[in-house]
């Protein structure tokens, strides 16, 4: 006659159950409860209990004598991790169940402490915070552990392990669905999901029973020099706290802003220059407004002449590496504008400057040669010309093509 049940209700045997019968159902129950799996942590380790107990012939005695008071008294609540018993039973990581969704190696745990959830929070930055870098507060809104209760919820005493549920927070119905079987959880009606009730009047008056309390905390965000838009920078254990569980970490992600006068490629900028024709034919000089509190002074030499589309590049100009701070490259895409119209009588010095025109080609004696005048095309033709643009742009390489 045994004094309670309450470890083999556990595993689901009968007090007379053999060894066998004990490894077989603790194994059955291990897997279906294991964390990795979604488990109950906590029920996953109260079964594991109290099979180290029962496949003990010693403490087994002593449990069906006197109880688990009487392991206390004895001294039988030592016993290997629930984690490395498991290892044990189903090979660790070198075969059987250690290596799949276990995630085991050698027996060693694969499950760290559980943590609450990481807290995200996005921060837009302009290209001249991140050129020059940037030191930020953030208000940062979060739950931590009430000090009155210290994260109990109530008086001593005060808060009781749910009955339905067994302190697991959730109940578990089987479905016959034709010849199969559906196991279905849900929160615990009783307890609403928390796995413990606690008496209205009992209730800690600080967190309501909620064990935790909002607070503010300021962080100082650092955007470092050279940082790219999806750069994370990471404070850890700034999360939410938790009377069952380790704080997760605080995660800034960085947002770039486009920027109207630069675009950005990795480490390099390119930026887009309007050139007149007289400076691209004859040279000149001509400014870009840097990131920072520069102006950036090109000479174009003379003689040398920039090409419409033409890419030219000023070296160690770009954007810091981030942490070493080394520079990338500052690209210069040139448009050359034309002149909307020019005095007819200067066309001889250009005559003289310039190249000689093309020739026109000779055709065959019967081909009628017939003179046309150019116009400006009406509205309705319009999309012919920002099609064809569109067509050279689809097709234009990337900067990388100017190292060529």
């Amino acid at each position: 006659m045994v004094k309670e049940t309450k470890f083999y209700d556990l595993l689901e045997v009968s007090p007379d159950a053999s060894e066998a019968d004990l490894k077989k159902a603790y194994r059955k129950k291990a897997l279906r409860l294991h964390p990795d799996k979604g488990g109950d942590p906590e029920l996953f380790k109260e079964v594991t209990h109290a099979y180290q107990v029962l496949s003990d012939h010693d403490k087994r005695s002593m449990y069906d004598a006197r109880g688990e008071a009487g392991l206390n008294d004895g001294g039988g609540m030592g016993g290997m991790d629930a984690q490395d018993l498991f290892s044990q039973l189903f090979g660790g990581g070198g075969g059987g169940f250690g290596g799949g969704f276990f995630g085991g190696g050698g027996g060693s745990r694969s499950q760290g402490p559980r943590k609450t959830k990481d807290l995200v929070h996005r921060v837009h930055v302009s290209l001249e915070e991140l050129y020059r870098g940037k030191t930020t507060k953030l208000a940062l809104t979060r739950s931590v552990i009430c000090t009155k209760c210290k994260g109990k919820g109530g008086k001593e005493g005060a808060v009781q392990q749910c009955t339905s549920c067994r302190g697991r927070g959730i109940k578990v119905t089987m479905r016959q669905m034709g010849p199969m079987i559906q196991q279905i959880q849900s929160a615990c009606d009783d307890c609403g999901g928390a796995g413990e009730n606690i008496n209205p009047k009992d209730r800690c008056g600080q967190c309501k029973g909620k064990k935790v309390v909002p607070d503010k905390k300021m962080l100082e965000v650092h955007i470092d020099k050279g940082m790219k838009g999806g750069d994370t920078i990471t404070f850890r254990g700034e999360s939410d706290q938790s009377p069952t569980a380790e704080p997760g970490d605080v995660i800034i992600v960085v947002e770039e802003k486009p920027h109207e006068r630069f675009r950005r490629q990795d480490d390099d900028l390119i930026y887009e220059q309007e050139l007149d024709l007289l400076s691209a034919l004859g040279g000149g000089q001509f400014a870009i407004r840097h990131l920072d509190d520069r102006a950036l002074m090109v000479n174009l030499e003379p003689g040398e002449i920039i090409k419409n589309d033409d890419l030219k590049v000023i070296r160690g100009q770009g954007m810091p590496q981030r942490r070493v701070h080394e520079p990338g490259d500052l690209f210069v895409k040139f448009t050359v504008r034309f002149p909307e119209n020019i005095d007819v009588e200067k066309i001889q010095f250009l005559e003289k400057a310039l190249p000689p025109r093309d020739p026109i080609p000779k055709f065959e004696k019967n081909i009628h040669l017939e003179e046309v005048e150019l116009s400006q095309p009406d509205a309705r033709r319009s999309h012919m010309r920002d099609s064809d643009a569109m067509d050279e742009d689809e097709g234009e390489p990337r900067v990388q093509c100017a190292n060529q």
